[in-house]
């Protein structure tokens, strides 16, 4: 029972989620979470909008799977989280410690995810700015980070190729270009 707490390596869960596409494949579903938040709003909103007008009660495994995710990251974060260190380059340290984000203490800095960092006025911005920023290019790319780079890839789709490549150059700017001017 000891391997269940333990991180999984790459070589475990890497062909679990490449399994899981086929799988979908095969019952005729695409994964992605940004679509269910779709399917959440033509299920709420009365509204007759031609984006949201259409049989979203096709697409409700898609709130079961949702429903998952958020389940499982709470069970393994409360019943399966055993206290290992974790393990960064010195070089990341250093630039974690110029901008004043302390590396030590997991995966978490408290400096960018505390109650003090929400409550400030640079948090707040930070929250919605970011959400903002997600919830448009979620919706401009016409998928999430995960529905393009597991299913878009394995379907070979062009557009997601181009969505993955941009998610990581939008990536690499951010990191080196834009956050140590926000710190």
């Amino acid at each position: 029972m000891k391997f269940i707490l333990e991180p999984w390596q790459w070589y475990i869960a890497g062909p679990l989620i490449g399994l899981l596409v086929p799988t979908l494949l095969l019952l005729g579903k695409q994964l992605g979470v940004s679509s269910s938040f779709r399917h959440a709003c033509a299920a709420t909103l009365p509204a007759n909008i031609p984006f949201l007008n259409y049989n979203w009660k096709e697409h409700s495994w898609n709130f079961v799977f949702v429903l998952g995710i958020i389940l499982g990251g709470y069970l393994g974060s409360e019943f399966l989280s055993t206290s290992y260190s974790i393990h960064l380059s010195e070089s990341t340290k250093n630039t974690l410690a110029s901008m004043n984000i302390s590396s030590e203490g997991g995966y978490i800095p408290e400096q960018l995810f505390g109650w003090e960092f929400f409550t400030s006025l640079k948090g707040f911005l930070f929250i919605v700015m970011g959400g903002f920023v997600i919830g448009f290019g979620t919706r401009y790319a016409g998928g999430c980070t995960s529905g393009h780079a597991i299913m878009g890839l394995s379907n070979l789709q062009v557009p997601s190729l181009i969505a993955v490549v941009f998610f990581f150059v939008g990536g690499l700017v951010m990191t080196h270009l834009i956050l140590p001017h926000l710190f």
